[in-house]
């Protein structure tokens, strides 16, 4: 049977999508706008449904849409297809004789809270409420019996849907693994052979092999003039008061009380509080067993830092007093209280001298953005009506720049967001037009030529091809010295007695990360037989790794057995969605579906 809340939540959506609906009286004759089998889907259901979904997107949005945006939203097609899938239901319902009773549909009715009175359901809220949103007693009860129905179907199409543990045993042991290894690193200091000048065919090779590595990036060359606030705050004077304003107006940042970490413990009454006093001057107690003794634990009495007239009566004595000193008692609001001292926090005094010059240059930035809103809008009337960026240097006191643009160009001016989008979308035949930066500054660009990738020639890289070169050779040295010890190790040498620090690795999974390895380390491990041993190349070094052991996932760990949990979730969920929309294709296949074009456009025409 559907649930109290899925009933409870249909009737607030009718309640919000019906309330207020304005489309009626469509036409004279045009009922329906399709049908599915017998039932057949009403010009005043499809266009209730479709108000529905409009307002739920601009309420979402925040604007009206017009129904060109609903259409090219699919918003109509949507509703559409839903109201095609909820009669295919009902066919099929109608089909297989499937309903609920009058006694079911009346429990449902009586316990939905918007027709509930002071002493539970009341007949006139129901009445209302039906009358508010402009539908009929037996239209309701009829929808309401068939939700419920088609609550009924797809409930048994998919509530018996859940995947196979192996699916997700498979999945947890490949994850969860775990692998117990043993290795040592050999890098360029550990190598016993030197290494070979290489020769110019050794460098012409490795030069066209990598050629990535020696190619320039596609770059756009681009002019642009640039206006910063930098570039005018030295010429801009502050005056004296303004900087001793904004000093004194942030005083509570330059000059800070000193503060102190304070636990307080409060008694019954003075007495109370005095003998606590005692037996802690006495080393009969400590200040940790009072709190116990009181039911409470440090946090319920931790006051946090303080400032000194936080505290009343208790403030000079507690500021007065040294770290884990106990101090007390003094009455406060809520009765004698003992206070202990944590901590302290240094108080400080910013002089105003001490700050001058920060503040001036806060100040004077703020002058220079508000000066450059004006001058972006000189710089855009100049552009407009056919100025250069030449000319911006006169007019509007602008400098002048070029950079070759790509993706990881280190020029400031590409730091900004805003000129790094538009050198990305820049057109040859593009106007220069204001561009606004983050920091208030203004800049305006030109493409000048787009120059493609171009390998560069090998004299002119040729420092790095001979260091690239020496690298590959370095670790193939050390790749064929460690595959000489890896024959020792097989064997069955020692790695100390071979002079190789090892590294014993326990419990490690696929998703960690074992320092000085790249990231094909442990992919590699995971391929190994236990008892293995091979070598494993890296960028500027090579591994001797010995598979030790293989282990299962560690059941007891509370994150493998929710990533399992998760796991038959998702892909059961996936599957009951599969199998429910195989199920509806069918039975809208054999019911038939039919659509009335003219009715469709006869409701939107009341919507545009």
């Amino acid at each position: 049977m559907t649930s109290k809340t899925f009933m409870w939540g249909l009737m607030g959506l009718l309640i919000l999508g019906l309330g207020g609906f304005g489309v009626s009286n469509l036409s004279g004759n045009i009922r329906n706008v399709g049908s599915v089998g017998d039932i057949d889907i009403t010009v005043d259901d499809y266009a209730r449904a479709l108000q529905e979904d409009i307002r739920a997107v601009e309420a979402q949005t925040g604007t009206s849409l017009t129904f060109d945006q609903i259409e090219a939203f699919g918003i109509d097609g949507n509703v559409l297809g839903r109201l095609i899938g909820q009669a295919a239901l009902d066919n099929e319902a109608q089909n297989i004789g499937l309903s609920i009773g009058d006694e079911n549909l009346s429990r449902q009715i009586v316990e939905l809270d918007v027709f509930q009175g002071p002493n539970g359901f009341d007949r006139e809220a129901y009445k209302f409420q039906l009358d508010r949103i402009g539908m009929t007693e037996a239209k309701f009860e009829e929808q309401l019996r068939a939700d419920s129905v088609r609550g009924m179907l797809q409930s048994a199409v998919v509530s018996s849907v859940s995947m196979p543990d192996t699916y997700a045993k498979t999945l947890v042991d490949y994850a969860a693994e775990r692998r117990n290894f043993t290795w040592a690193r050999l890098s360029a200091t550990d190598l016993v052979v030197d290494l070979p000048e290489p020769s110019e065919e050794d460098l012409i090779a490795y030069h066209k092999e990598n050629a990535a590595d020696f190619t320039t990036p596609e770059v756009k060359r681009i002019t642009y003039a640039w206006l910063s606030p930098d570039d005018l705050v030295a010429d801009i004077p502050v005056e004296e008061d303004r900087i001793r304003a904004l000093y004194e107006s942030r005083g509570e940042e330059f000059n800070t009380p000193e503060r102190r970490l304070v636990e307080r413990l409060i008694f019954s009454d003075l007495a109370a509080g005095e003998a606590a006093k005692v037996a802690l001057e006495r080393n009969e107690t400590d200040f940790e067993t009072l709190v116990a003794a009181r039911g409470l634990e440090l946090q319920d009495v931790d006051m946090g830092d303080v400032a000194q007239d936080e505290l009343g009566t208790a403030g000079g004595a507690v500021f007065n007093a040294d770290v884990n000193d106990v101090v007390g008692p003094f009455e406060t609001s809520l009765g004698p209280a003992l206070f202990r001292i944590n901590g302290v926090l240094q108080g400080q005094s910013v002089s105003l001298e001490d700050v001058r010059a920060e503040l001036q240059g806060e100040l004077a930035s703020d002058a220079a953005r508000r000066k450059i809103e004006t001058v972006a809008e000189t710089v855009d009337d100049l552009l407009a009506g056919g100025a250069t960026l030449e000319e911006l240097l006169s007019e509007a006191d602008m400098k002048l720049s070029s950079i070759d643009w790509h993706a990881d160009a280190p020029d400031p001016i590409a730091a900004y967001s805003a000129f790094r989008d538009a050198a990305e979308t820049v057109q040859p035949d593009d106007y220069p037009a204001v561009i606004h930066l983050d920091d208030g500054g203004i800049v305006a660009l030109r493409l000048e030529q787009e120059i493609p990738a171009k390998l560069q020639d090998l004299n002119s890289v040729r420092s790095a091809v001979i260091d690239g070169w020496l690298g590959q050779a370095r670790t193939k040295a050390l790749a064929d010295q460690a595959q000489d010890l890896v024959t020792k190790l097989v064997a069955g040498e020692d790695m100390a007695a071979l002079g190789l620090t090892a590294q014993m690795e326990t419990d490690i999974t696929r998703d960690q990360f074992i320092p000085d390895t790249d990231e094909t380390f442990l992919d590699t491990v995971f391929e190994m037989k236990p008892g293995d041993v091979t070598v494993i190349s890296a960028t500027d070094s090579v591994a001797i790794v010995r598979l030790d052991d293989v282990l299962e996932p560690d059941q007891a760990d509370a994150e493998v057995e929710s990533f399992r949990a998760s796991l038959l979730q998702q892909a059961g969920s996936g599957m009951a969605q599969d199998i429910y929309a195989a199920y509806a294709r069918s039975i809208q296949s054999e019911a038939g579906i039919q659509l009335d074009q003219t009715a469709l456009n006869a409701v939107h025409a009341n919507f545009r």
